[in-house]
C-alpha cells in the first residue's frame, strides 16, 4: 500500500453510504437524419464535429497561417527562385519565437538581415576608411557560425568579404570549416581575383580542411571562367588523382569555356574521362561536344554522340542538327543530312538560315532545283526570313536554271532589303552575267561593289580577270593578274584564263614569258594547265620542254590527253622526228582522224608514201575519215605533193 501514495496516483475515495439515485431514462422518439423530401422540418442537420480547444499564445497559429498563405501566393508568382522557407508544423513556443524573431517569411533572422547590410553598406566607402571590428561591434555575441555564413554568402563585394571573414575569425564560435573557405572561393573567383582564391585555397589546407567536391568545383569553375585554361587542367589532374570527381555541371562549365577557346582537342579529352568516370552527361553535355566534334571534322564519333544523345531522351537543339548537316554535307554524306532535316521536321523543329543554307548548297550540288525552290517556299511559309547567303545561293540557283531575269530580280530585291554586303553576292551575280554571255554587265556589278568600299577577295579579283579575258582586254588584264601576283592569290586557274588570252591572240612571246613566271611563283599545276603549256610548246616546237613537261604529269599520277597527243603528233611532224612520232602513235588506242592525219602528213615530209597509202586507208576506214582524207588530198594537190602513186 505504500506504493499506492505516489504523488503520481491519487488516494482512493472513501466510499459512500448512500447511492445515487438512478435517474430515469425518457424515451425520446427514433428519426432518421436523412429523409427523401427537400423540406424536412427538423432544420439544417450539421455533421458532429469535435469542439477545439481554444487557441493559446493569443492567436499566434491563426497569424502565422494567414501568413503562410500570404508567403504561398507571392512564392507561386515568383516562380522557382522565390527565397522563402518550408512551412512545417511548429510547437506554440516556437510560433512565438518566430513571431519574436521576425523572420517575414525569410530564412534568417533580422539581426542576420541586419548584418548583412551593414556589411553591404561598406561597399561605398574606400578601402581603409573603416574598422570591421567597430562596424560590427554591435553584433559580436549574437551572430552563430551559421549566421555568419549566411552574412558572408550575401557579399557581392570581395573587399568587404575579405574584411568580414578576418573578422569571422575573431569570434568565439567561429571553426575552421570547408563551407566559408568554399563561400569565399565563389565571391573571390566571380571577380576574377584568381590569386586571392589559391591564397584561400592554401590557408584551407593550413586550417585542416580537406576540401572537398563543391571547393575543388569551385577552384575549377573559377579557373575556367577567367580562361587561365592551363591551371584550369592542371588543378584538374590533381582533384582526379586525389579521387575527387567534380559535378556534371563543373565538367559542363569547363568544356564551354575549353570550346569557347576552340580548344576542342581538350573538350573531347575531358568528355571520354566523364564518361569513364561514369557520370551521366546532360543535355548542354551533349550539345557541347557534338559542336567539338564537328569541329574537329569527326563525323562519326559526332553521329555516335548525337544518337546517344537521343537514346537518353535528350531533344537535340536546331544548333545540334545544323553543325551535323553541315558535316554530313561536307564529308558526302547527302543522305545522312536529308534524313537529319527529315528528323528536325518530324520534330517539328524550324531550321534556321545556316541549315537552310547548307541545305541549299546540297540541293545545288545534286542539281536538284526542284527541292532547292521547294525548300525556299517552305522558309517562307515558317517565316524564316532569308540572309545574303541564301540569296546568293538562290541566285546561283537560277543561274543554272538559265532564268536569266529571276537571278536579276533576285539580286536587286537584296539590294533593296539592305543585304547586299558581301562580296560574294557580287561575284555570283557576275559570274552570272558571264555565262549568259553579257561581260559588259558582269564589269558593272563589279564595279559597284568597288565604288561601296568592299575589299575583294581572290575569289573577285579572278571573275575580274575572267571577265576582261572575254572581253580580250590585254592591258586591264595583266594588271588584275600582276594585282593577283602581289597578294600571293595566283593559281592555276587564273594563270589558265591570262595564257589561253596570250594564245587566242597570237602572244606568244607573252605566253612562254607567262609559264616561266608561273614556275618561279611555283604555281601548282592542275590538268587544265598542262594541257594549255603542252598546247604552247607544241606550237613553239620545243620538243624537250614538251617531253619534260610529259614526266611532270606522269610523276603526279597524270595521263596526256588525247588533244595534247594530237599536239605533240604535229610537233614530231614539223621538226623531223619521225620515229618519236611512230612510237607515240602506237602508243595510242583509238587513234581519230586528226592523229591518223597527223601521221599522213608526217609519211609525206619524209617522202614515205607507202606508209602514207597505208595510213589513208586506215583514215578511210573509220568514222568521219572520208571527209578528212578528202582535205589531206586537196592539201597535198595544192602543195604539189603526189599521194596516190
Amino acid at each position: 500500500m505504500e506504493s499506492l501514495k505516489s504523488p503520481f496516483l491519487s488516494p482512493f475515495p472513501s466510499p459512500s453510504h448512500k447511492p445515487k439515485p438512478i435517474k430515469p431514462i425518457k424515451p425520446s422518439p427514433i428519426r432518421s437524419q436523412f429523409t427523401l423530401s427537400d423540406g424536412n422540418n427538423g432544420g439544417d442537420r450539421r455533421p458532429l464535429r469535435k469542439k477545439k480547444k481554444p487557441l493559446s499564445d493569443d492567436d499566434a497559429r491563426r497569424v502565422i497561417a494567414t501568413r503562410a498563405g500570404y508567403l504561398s501566393r507571392l512564392r507561386r508568382n515568383q516562380g522557382c527562385t522565390a527565397d522563402a522557407p518550408r512551412w512545417i508544423r511548429r510547437t506554440p513556443e516556437q510560433m512565438v519565437r518566430y513571431l519574436q524573431d521576425d523572420r517575414e517569411g525569410h530564412i534568417s533572422g533580422r539581426h542576420v538581415s541586419a548584418a548583412c547590410r551593414t556589411v553591404r553598406g561598406l561597399a561605398g566607402r574606400p578601402e581603409g576608411s573603416y574598422e570591421m571590428r567597430e562596424v560590427m561591434g554591435s553584433f559580436v555575441g549574437k551572430l552563430s557560425f551559421r549566421d555568419m555564413c549566411v552574412v558572408l554568402r550575401e557579399q557581392r563585394g570581395w573587399r568587404q568579404a575579405r574584411d568580414f571573414f578576418q573578422w569571422m575569425k575573431l569570434q568565439l564560435c567561429y571553426r575552421p570549416s570547408v563551407i566559408v573557405y568554399t563561400i569565399l572561393l565563389r565571391i573571390y573567383g566571380q571577380v576574377g581575383k584568381l590569386k586571392l582564391v589559391e591564397q584561400v585555397f592554401l590557408e584551407m589546407f593550413e586550417a585542416g580542411c580537406e576540401p572537398d567536391e563543391v571547393a575543388c568545383g569551385t577552384m575549377l569553375c573559377a579557373y575556367a571562367k577567367w580562361g587561365r585554361h592551363k591551371d584550369m587542367m592542371l588543378f584538374y589532374s590533381a582533384v582526379r588523382r586525389r579521387e575527387i570527381l567534380p559535378s556534371v555541371a563543373v565538367y559542363n562549365f569547363m568544356i564551354s569555356s575549353l570550346q569557347k577557346k576552340h580548344l576542342h582537342g581538350k573538350v573531347i579529352n575531358l568528355w571520354k574521362q566523364m564518361l569513364e568516370a561514369g557520370l551521366k552527361p546532360e543535355r548542354f553535355t551533349f550539345t557541347v561536344v557534338i559542336g567539338s566534334f564537328v569541329k574537329n571534322d569527326l563525323m562519326e564519333d559526332a553521329l555516335d554522340a548525337f544518337a546517344n544523345m537521343k537514346k537518353v531522351g535528350f531533344v537535340p537543339e536546331e544548333a545540334t542538327y545544323s553543325l551535323l548537316i553541315t558535316l554530313t554535307v561536307k564529308h558526302g554524306r547527302e543522305d545522312k543530312a536529308l534524313g537529319l532535316y527529315e528528323e528536325m521536321r518530324a520534330q517539328d523543329i524550324i531550321p534556321s538560315n545556316y541549315t537552310c543554307a547548307s541545305l541549299l548548297s546540297l540541293y545545288y550540288k545534286n542539281a536538284d532545283y526542284s527541292k532547292a525552290l521547294s525548300l525556299f517556299s517552305e522558309m517562307e511559309r515558317n517565316k524564316v526570313f532569308p540572309d545574303e547567303v541564301i540569296y546568293g545561293i538562290l541566285i546561283r540557283i537560277y543561274g543554272k536554271l538559265g532564268l536569266y531575269e529571276d537571278a536579276i530580280k533576285t539580286f536587286m530585291e537584296v539590294e533593296k532589303l539592305g543585304l547586299l554586303t558581301d562580296e560574294k553576292t557580287y561575284v555570283t551575280m557576275a559570274q552570272v552575267h558571264l555565262n549568259a554571255g553579257n561581260h559588259e554587265k558582269a564589269l558593272d556589278v563589279l564595279q559597284l561593289m568597288r565604288s561601296r568600299n568592299i575589299d575583294p577577295s581572290k575569289y573577285a579579283y579572278t571573275t575580274l580577270l575572267q571577265c576582261y579575258v572575254y572581253k580580250e582586254d590585254v592591258g586591264s588584264a595583266e594588271v588584275t593578274f600582276h594585282t593577283l601576283s602581289r597578294r600571293s592569290a595566283l593559281d592555276a586557274i587564273c594563270c589558265s584564263y591570262l595564257l589561253n588570252l596570250y594564245i587566242k591572240l597570237g602572244l606568244l612571246e607573252k605566253a612562254k614569258a607567262l609559264v616561266s613566271q608561273i614556275r618561279t611563283d611555283q604555281v601548282h599545276f592542275d590538268e587544265n594547265l598542262f594541257r594549255i603549256v603542252m598546247d604552247l610548246y607544241c606550237r613553239e616546237g620545243m620538243a624537250a620542254d614538251a617531253e619534260k613537261l610529259i614526266g611532270e604529269m606522269e610523276s603526279i599520277g597524270l595521263s596526256v590527253g588525247k588533244t595534247s597527243k594530237t599536239s605533240l603528233l604535229a610537233m614530231y611532224g614539223k621538226s623531223g622526228e619521225l620515229q618519236k612520232a611512230e612510237d607515240l602513235f602506237q602508243a595510242l588506242e583509238n587513234p581519230d582522224a586528226a592523229e591518223i592525219g597527223n601521221m599522213v602528213c608526217l609519211y609525206l615530209e619524209n617522202r614515205d608514201i607507202y606508209k602514207s597509202k597505208e595510213m589513208l586507208k586506215s583514215l578511210l576506214g573509220i568514222a568521219g575519215g572520208l571527209s578528212a582524207a578528202s582535205q589531206l588530198i586537196i592539201k597535198s594537190v595544192r602543195e604539189g605533193k603526189q599521194l596516190l602513186m
